[in-house]
């Protein structure tokens, strides 16, 4: 069972008020019945002195009890003043924006939301702005067009004639093919800068890439040290012109031409494959493959799939000009007239042969 607690015993006139921590705070004790109040007058006092005291100097407060509250009650204060300012200044903005538009019988209400709309338009229309500036700052080039994302503006000035005249154009020219096919062939070497400008160096060397005056060169001089050849090329290189050369006469022996041999794999018609993005375009496919087996198959040297495809590339056999490009619907026009020639030409020798 548990004790009753012991008290001491005291004069009820020696008792003091004292403070007591109660479960809302402190608290002073209740006056027995019968006592005078001349001792909690004084402390009354001594209280509301202690306070203005406090009042005067905030930073030695007398207690960490009376520092929470004095606090909490200035960041209240602080709160009410600061929600005052704002609110009014939000008042007089919208009276001013509201007496200064031509609806001044609109309330405030719809005036704030018409700041708010009118923000968010100035904001998205900085947002579009600044898009179309990145844009044409991507497209700096001095003309104006938009070029494949491989052509840059600081990139050499024949590479990019080369894109803007050459690169992607059906070639039906069989000399023209084999210049296409011996230049792509020297890309495992350079790279197309470089071999753009060696470009008629090596037509004055090759008699101008005519496959049939080429394949009765002889290998002995155009290998020999000192030659203008071995200063373009690799001995390995110009044997394999040579030998294609010799290979590519054979083909218009068997076919006609070396244009309707290449031209064959792709039904006459060049394939458009529009590509948004650089990172589509691909190194081979399979038609190139497929090309690449037959030339090894004739005895062809330097003609891999990869090679192949830079060929078809060049000479129009497949549009691998990006979408945005401008080159790209001059292209596909070309590839019409190529088409609609080629199938003239069809009809043609068909009645000459009826």
């Amino acid at each position: 069972m548990s004790v009753p607690p012991r008290f001491r015993s005291v004069n009820s006139d020696e008792r003091e008020f004292r403070s007591v921590l109660g479960p809302t705070g402190n608290k002073l004790q209740r006056k027995p019945p019968g006592m005078k109040l001349e001792k909690p007058m004084i402390e009354k006092k001594t209280i509301i002195e202690s306070k203005d005291e406090e009042t005067k100097k905030p930073t030695t407060p007398a207690s960490p009890r009376t520092t929470l509250k004095q606090c909490s009650s200035l960041c209240s204060s602080i709160l009410r003043k600061n929600s005052a300012s704002m609110t009014a200044s939000y008042s007089s903005d919208a009276s001013s924006s509201c007496e200064s538009s031509p609806l001044s019988v609109a309330s405030s209400s719809s005036c704030k939301k018409v700041m708010r709309r009118s923000g968010s338009v100035s904001s998205t229309r900085k947002l579009s702005i600044g898009k179309e500036e990145d844009k044409v700052a991507g497209d700096c080039f001095a003309d104006g067009r938009r070029r494949c994302a491989w052509i840059t503006p600081k990139a050499d000035p024949c590479y990019v004639a080369f894109h803007d005249e050459e690169w992607g154009v059906p070639v039906d020219d069989d000399k023209k093919l084999f210049e296409l096919l011996c230049l792509s062939g020297a890309l495992a070497e350079l790279s197309w800068t470089d071999i753009l400008s060696r470009r008629q160096l090596l037509r004055e060397v090759f008699m101008d890439f005519d496959p049939v005056a080429v394949s009765e060169m002889n290998d002995k001089k155009l290998t020999a040290p000192g030659t203008a050849a071995i200063s373009l090329l690799s001995e390995v290189k110009i044997r394999s012109i040579l030998d294609n050369s010799r290979h590519v006469r054979k083909i218009i022996a068997e076919c006609g031409s070396f244009k309707k041999y290449m031209w064959n794999f792709v039904n006459n018609k060049p394939t458009q494959s529009q590509f948004r993005y650089q990172r589509q375009v691909p190194v081979k496919t399979s038609k190139a493959e497929f090309i690449s087996k037959d030339l090894v198959r004739r005895g062809f040297r330097s003609v891999s799939p990869t090679v192949i495809y830079s060929f078809m590339q060049a000479a129009g056999l497949t549009n691998d000009h990006l979408i945005g490009c401008f080159r790209f619907q001059d292209c596909c026009v070309d590839a019409e007239t190529t088409t609609t020639t080629t199938k003239a030409k069809k009809k043609n020798e068909r009645e000459g042969d009826k």
